[in-house]
């Protein structure tokens, strides 16, 4: 092994170090003392309730687990956004979970739990994935409500949801833990199916101390909307439980009995191991997201028994196009390229770049895959589309519109990794967010922006200088340079993959080692809704 591998190694894993630390903060709530007033009560925490439920040979996918990283420090942080969600098995079943952590502010909804929540709900919809909700929360959080209440993306758009999934036949079936009150009420009674626990669980429209500033009436929470109360004699719920335990093995025990999920088609073979050690990975991906690599060598380590096809590999070379099987599912591999490649007119290409002939080969083969019914694989490692006269001329623009068509139109189910850069218009084309990837996650490695650091700064300087100077201000060289740090070191901060991960641009950071679990369970939830949609790019440009 060179020093470079072994340098690489060395930060990669240190890197990882960094994430398992904040997850493990992350995984414990709101902290021990909120903890230990849930066991007071009897209650299991939110992790444990998940732990008992799912099939435990079979793998848990946490999605948005860093969600709301940094953010509402002035209310004492809200870790994991105080609610839970994933893809998990139940009885066999892929499904979705969501569990409310009552240990976070009593469950409170913060602006980015309904944007959590939605994007649990998003999973369960693309997918047809049945979705279980796990409530134990105190409502909106009323110092925030105005950012959480009425637009579009907001509360209420849960409940809209739970009433789609209902018409489409996506099965809900929601459990009521603890506390569930105001409109939040709605979500477990539009599901299919509600139970309650005794004694913890309660759901009403407005609690004793509300009903007795609205009406007078002098009642109690568990009279109000306790087990006995809804089981009994208003008949909203349908199943009363002793215990958490008693409920979720009721929850499994429905789930034993649903009936096969329709089947999209894609195809798997058996799974094989890729030849290539795939923790070798942590020494090709460099130090540096300046320095280049061969994307082939990490290709290689993610794909079955290291096998890949590679579709027109001598044209288009600064992105690599390809068929392969991850886990024994076939797929469709669309990567950057980020060593500097000759092409065979002599054009030297940057790595990482997107040029008119890679866009024209992407676009082909999306289509390809779309036309074969092959799941794709976005591995973003992308500073952009090349810029200059030679690519103005050459028609750079309506190359990537074309890419961007391609992408956006397409009717397989689309996985993205961000590996390192993803900046500007390439992230785009590369299937960003904005592009409905069914599942998107990166590594710790990943730099997600609208332009580099370095150049972001440096413009960023030269307007703030000009406003400066606008007010008469001296700029001394001394005083540049603190402003330039402070730029950077700022722009940096924001183009970190946790920065992305608090705001869910991406579902989750990931052990690289992980990559292949996250793109199988991708595709074996995506192939339980066969694709309804024909695939049609509509006016491409030529």
């Amino acid at each position: 092994m060179n020093l470079d591998y072994e340098r690489n190694t060395d930060i990669n894993k240190q890197l990882l170090y960094e994430l398992n630390d904040r997850l493990k903060t992350v995984y414990t709530g709101g902290g021990e003392k909120a903890a230990t007033k849930q066991k007071e009560k009897g209650k299991l925490l939110a992790r444990e309730r998940i732990t008992y439920l799912i099939d435990h040979d079979r793998p848990w996918l946490d999605i948005g687990a860093l969600t709301a990283d940094g953010m509402y420090a002035e209310f004492g942080g809200c870790p994991s956004g105080g609610v839970i969600t994933g893809i998990g098995y139940v009885s066999g079943r892929q499904c979705v979970i969501v569990a409310n952590d009552a240990t976070v502010k009593a469950g409170a909804w913060f602006p980015m739990t309904a944007k959590k929540n939605l994007r649990a709900q998003e999973i369960a919809m693309e997918n047809r994935l049945p979705i279980i909700y796990l409530v134990d929360s105190a409502g909106v959080f009323l110092p925030l409500q105005d950012e959480i209440f009425p637009d579009k993306e907001h509360f209420g758009r849960i409940f809209r949801n739970n009433a789609i999934m209902s018409s489409e036949g996506i099965v809900q079936i929601a459990a009521i833990m603890g506390s569930c009150v105001a409109g939040g009420a709605y979500l477990p009674i539009m599901s299919d199916e509600a139970m309650i626990v005794d004694g913890t669980g309660s759901v009403f429209l407005a609690g004793s101390y509300l009903v007795k500033s609205a009406i007078g009436e002098d009642v109690d929470n568990e009279a109000l909307g306790g087990a006995s109360t809804h089981c009994e004699i208003s008949g909203v719920t349908d199943y009363k439980h002793p215990d958490d335990q008693a409920c979720l093995d009721s929850i499994k025990n429905i789930f034993s009995k649903m009936g096969t999920p329709l089947n999209a088609g894609f195809d798997r073979a058996k799974a094989v191991a890729p030849l290539k050690a795939p923790d070798e990975i942590y020494g090709i991906l460099p130090d540096s997201r300046e320095k280049p690599y061969d994307m082939l060598d990490i290709i290689h380590r993610l794909v079955d028994n290291s096998e890949f096809e590679e579709y027109k590999q001598l044209y288009g070379q600064s992105i690599i196009c390809g068929l392969g099987r991850i886990d024994g599912w076939a797929v469709g591999i669309v990567a950057n390229q980020r060593k500097v490649i000759k092409s065979k007119k002599g054009e030297m290409q940057f790595g990482g770049v997107i040029y008119s002939d890679s866009a024209d080969k992407s676009t082909r083969f999306i289509m390809n895959c779309n036309q074969k019914k092959i799941p794709l694989v976005f591995l973003q490692d992308v500073t952009g589309f090349m810029v200059g006269s030679r690519s103005e001329q050459g028609g750079i623009i309506k190359d990537g519109a074309k890419m961007v068509n391609a992408v956006a139109n397409s009717v397989v189910p689309k996985f993205t990794i961000v590996i390192g850069n993803s900046y500007g218009a390439g992230n785009y084309a590369m299937c960003g967010k904005a592009y409905d990837p069914r599942l998107i996650f990166a590594w710790p490695s990943a730099k997600i922006a609208v332009m580099g650091g370095s150049q972001a700064a440096k413009t960023l300087l030269q307007i703030q200088e000009s406003a400066l100077k606008a007010k008469g201000e001296t700029i001394t060289p001394e005083k540049e340079d603190e402003l330039l740090k402070e730029i950077t070191d700022r722009y940096n901060y924001q183009t970190t993959p946790y920065y992305a991960a608090a705001r869910l641009w991406v579902d989750g950071i990931i052990d690289p080692l992980e990559t292949r679990k996250v793109i199988s369970m991708g595709i074996e939830a995506a192939n339980q809704a066969p694709i309804m949609k024909r695939f049609n790019v509509g006016v491409i440009q030529t």
